[in-house]
């Protein structure tokens, strides 16, 4: 299958936790630094009873690692091996590739970096220890996530591009109802099954190069 989008007018918009990366670096942190309690708070975010924003500063509240242990940590989670080759396929397309993401976002500049890509995401200030979300955005109906990642999508609609959404959990959602098409996998995929929200399934980002950047 191949989808026809003029790659030259479109912007691409990945996921990182769980999309760029084979699992979720965020959990992994929890998982590893973080009482139980952060579980809890994954859950009431799932069930859409609070927002992002609300989940992660309660969540990162109950991380007790330093800096280099954190670091260090998310390095241990693999990329998706397709993640370089279908960014090198978009660029020599001509489509602008920015990577999105609603998680703690402190590891996302460090793999993005090698590739000069824009990133979009929240941060952590390890001088004060709190976590910062440069990208939200209080004009949004909903105004509770961290990174609002329908303000990019429609940023470049309004430019006249082609937006095209990869990824695969609950901070996807809001963003798939806009993009013009949708990858998704896992959760992402059964919440578009659901809600009658068109997309194309994928197990890995070769899948999507396969059908979206063909070489």
């Amino acid at each position: 299958m191949h989808l026809d989008v003029d790659l030259e007018r479109a912007s691409i918009f990945l996921d990182f936790d769980g999309t760029v990366t084979t699992a979720d670096v965020g959990m992994h942190l929890l998982d590893r630094f973080a009482s139980p309690e952060w579980w809890e708070l994954h859950e009431q975010y799932e069930a859409g009873a609070i927002g992002s924003r609300e989940c992660l500063v309660d969540q990162w509240e109950l991380v007790t690692a330093d800096e280099a242990a954190l670091r260090a940590a998310a390095r241990e989670v693999a990329l998706d091996p397709g993640f370089g080759p279908l960014v090198e396929a978009l660029r020599r397309a001509g489509s602008e590739v920015v990577v999105v993401s609603d998680g703690f976002g402190f590891y996302v500049d460090e793999v993005c970096a090698p590739y000069d890509l824009d990133v979009v995401t929240n941060t952590v200030d390890f001088a004060t220890g709190q976590l910062r979300f440069p990208h939200e955005d209080r004009c949004c109906p909903c105004s509770t996530c961290g990174t609002c990642k329908q303000a990019p999508i429609k940023d470049a609609r309004h430019r006249g591009r082609t937006t095209v959404l990869v990824g695969d959990g609950a901070s996807d959602r809001k963003a798939a109802l806009l993009a013009d098409v949708v990858f998704a996998k896992g959760p992402l995929a059964e919440w578009c099954g659901r809600n009658g929200v068109a997309c194309l399934p994928f197990a890995c980002l070769d899948d999507v190069r396969a059908v979206l950047a063909p070489s």
